[in-house]
């Protein structure tokens, strides 16, 4: 490996930095209905994050436009979403299924988050948690496309998950949810996103250095 032998590899996390605020999570949910359960689904977990500590903003999704090529990237609700994915730190995807993968209004909401802001990386290094609602049976397949886009985005997917299902018999009528198996996997999925938020936060540069990133600044440094 001898095109390697003069690189200096940064392997080693330092602790130069203690954040002492509350860890900042970002929910976003999938669906515009007025009885949204993947809403609802979204509203226990940030209920369940305030009791961990964290604080816990939404993003409303009802007005953000298509995604298109960032022809609408002044619209106020695009500000908002970006704003707002700037500002977490975790991020929770929360999505229907809906025809076998997660909603239109979820994917809209992501495909809206850039990869880079300037200087600036909104999602790289972050945590995220997935969690999907279902109509019928249980199933997967919404979080597991959601993973994908996680790892796409540079986020730190954590291992667990939820899924609903039948979520319209898992929520009393003021929206809480009731006691079952699914509401404490929530619980668990919340408790695993805090832990990679803490161990994370305060990493994001070592976590974002990059070999190839790099060694195209020496080029480009040597070619002027």
């Amino acid at each position: 490996m001898s095109y390697l032998k003069n690189e200096q590899f940064n392997l080693y996390p330092t602790v130069n930095k203690v954040s002492i605020h509350k860890p900042r999570v970002l929910m976003l949910y999938g669906s515009l209905r007025g009885t949204s359960y993947s809403r609802l689904t979204a509203e226990e977990a940030g209920r369940i994050l305030n009791t961990m500590g964290a604080e816990v903003k939404f993003f409303n999704p009802k007005g953000l436009p298509l995604f298109d090529n960032n022809d609408s990237a002044a619209h106020p609700k695009v500000i908002e979403l970006r704003e707002l994915v700037q500002w977490s730190e975790a991020q929770v995807w929360s999505s229907p299924e809906i025809h076998g993968n997660m909603s239109g209004v979820m994917k809209t909401q992501i495909d809206w988050i850039p990869l880079s802001l300037g200087a600036v990386r909104p999602t790289q290094g972050k945590a995220l948690a997935v969690m999907q609602v279902t109509g019928g049976s249980q199933s997967f397949n919404a979080i597991n496309n959601m993973r994908i886009l996680g790892r796409w985005m540079r986020m730190l997917t954590i291992p667990n998950q939820s899924s609903v299902a039948k979520a319209y018999s898992e929520f009393y009528e003021n929206g809480i949810m009731i006691p079952s198996s699914y509401r404490d996997r929530i619980v668990d999925v919340m408790e695993e996103l805090m832990r990679f938020t803490y161990l994370t936060r305060d990493q994001n540069e070592f976590l974002l250095d990059r070999y190839s990133e790099r060694r195209a600044i020496q080029e480009k440094l040597l070619a002027m």
